[in-house]
C-alpha cells in the first residue's frame, strides 16, 4: 500500500476510533493490573495464605486442644463472611436496592433507568445538539446515573450505620453485664437507636420472634448491610454460641477496634483530602471552562458542536477525561 493510499485512511473518524479503542484497551489493562495486584488482590491473598497455610503445633492438652478448634472455627466463619459476598447475578440489583435502603423492587429501577435515558436523550435532542452525542446521552443517563446515585446512596448508608454501630455494641455490652439476654438486648437497640443502625436491629427482632436463629438474623443483616464491622460482630456472636466464653468482655474489645478503624479511617480522610480536593477541582476545569466561553463567546465555543472537527475533538477530550477521573480516583480511594 502506497504512502498516498495509506494517507487517505487516516481520517479523523478513524482517528477517533483508534484513540478510543487505546484508551479502552488502557483502562483495561489498568483494571486488570488493578485486580491482580492491587490493595484488594493482595488482601486476598494474605487471607488466602492465613486460611490455608499451615498453622504451629498445638498444644498438648485441653487448653491447646480449645484454641485449635477455635481457630479452625474462626477460620470456618471468616470464610463463611467471604462467601456472603459471592453472589449470582441475578441478585446483585436486589441486594443494591437493600443496602441502598431503598423499597424499589428491581423491576422498578430498571423502568426509571429506561425513563430517565429516553427523557435525557429528548432534551439532548430537543437543543438541537449534535446527532452523534445522542446514544452516549442515553447510555449515560440510563445505566451510569442511577447506579452512580445508587451506590452513593449505598455508601452514605453504610457511613452512618458505621458511625453509631459501636455505641450500639456498648448497649449490648452493659445489657449483658446487667444480666440481660442478647435477643432483649437487641430489641432494646431496635426500640433506641436511630436508623440505620435501629432500623437493622428492628429486622433482626423480628426475625427471632417469627421464630429464625441468631445465626440466619445476623446472615440477612449481613446481606442488607455488608459491612466489616457487622461482620464482626456476627463472627464475634457465633464463635461465643459454639464454644462459650465471657461475651460481654469480647464485644467490649471488639467495640473499642471499631472506634480506632474509625479514628484511622478519619485520619486517612483528612490525610487524602489535599489531593481529593486537588482530583475535583482539576476534574471540574474542563466543564467550568466551557461553561464560561458559551457564556462569554459562544460563537468561538460552538465551531465544536457545529464542525465534524468539533466533534472528533469532543470525544476525544472525553475519552482523555473519562480515563484521567478513572485513574485519579483509583489513586484517592483508600480503604480501612
Amino acid at each position: 500500500m502506497s504512502l498516498p493510499d495509506l494517507a487517505s485512511l487516516l481520517t479523523p473518524q478513524a482517528l477517533v476510533i483508534v484513540l478510543l479503542l487505546l484508551a479502552l484497551l488502557a483502562m483495561v489493562g489498568f483494571g486488570l493490573w488493578w485486580m491482580a495486584f492491587g490493595p484488594r488482590a493482595r488482601l486476598r491473598r494474605r487471607i488466602a495464605v492465613m486460611l490455608g497455610g499451615k498453622g504451629g503445633k498445638a498444644a498438648k492438652g485441653g487448653v491447646g486442644l480449645s484454641a485449635m478448634q477455635r481457630r479452625k472455627s474462626i477460620q470456618t466463619k471468616l470464610k463463611d463472611a467471604e462467601a456472603t459476598r459471592a453472589k449470582k447475578r441475578g441478585w446483585r440489583l436486589r441486594e443494591d436496592l437493600l443496602q441502598a435502603g431503598l423499597s424499589a423492587t428491581p423491576k422498578q429501577y430498571v423502568i426509571a433507568s429506561i425513563v430517565s435515558g429516553i427523557v435525557s436523550a429528548g432534551i439532548y435532542w430537543l437543543m438541537k445538539m449534535p446527532p452523534v452525542g445522542t446514544p452516549l446521552v442515553a447510555i449515560t443517563m440510563g445505566l451510569g446515573f442511577p447506579k452512580m446515585v445508587l451506590g452513593m446512596m449505598k455508601k452514605r448508608r453504610f457511613k452512618a450505620f458505621t458511625k453509631v454501630f459501636a455505641d450500639a455494641i456498648d448497649v449490648i455490652v452493659r445489657g449483658i453485664r446487667s444480666g440481660l439476654p442478647v435477643g432483649e438486648c437487641i430489641n432494646m437497640i431496635a426500640r433506641e437507636m436511630p436508623d440505620p443502625v435501629g432500623g437493622e436491629f428492628r429486622l433482626m427482632a423480628e426475625g427471632q420472634r417469627l421464630g429464625m436463629t441468631l445465626d440466619e438474623v445476623l446472615q440477612r443483616a449481613i446481606e442488607r448491610t455488608p459491612t466489616a464491622e457487622l461482620r464482626f460482630f456476627a463472627i464475634v456472636l457465633s464463635i461465643q454460641q459454639q464454644t462459650g466464653g465471657n461475651l460481654a468482655e469480647t464485644l467490649a474489645k471488639l467495640s473499642d477496634v471499631l472506634r480506632q478503624r474509625k479514628r484511622m479511617r478519619d485520619k486517612v480522610q483528612a490525610m487524602s483530602s489535599e489531593a481529593k480536593s486537588s482530583a475535583g477541582i482539576i476534574g471540574s476545569l474542563p466543564v467550568i471552562v466551557a461553561t464560561l466561553l458559551a457564556v462569554v463567546a459562544p460563537e468561538y465555543i460552538g465551531l465544536l458542536f457545529t464542525q465534524p472537527t468539533g466533534h472528533t475533538l469532543i470525544g476525544i477530550g472525553f475519552t482523555i477525561m473519562s480515563v484521567g477521573v478513572f485513574v485519579m480516583k483509583q489513586m484517592i480511594n483508600f480503604e480501612i
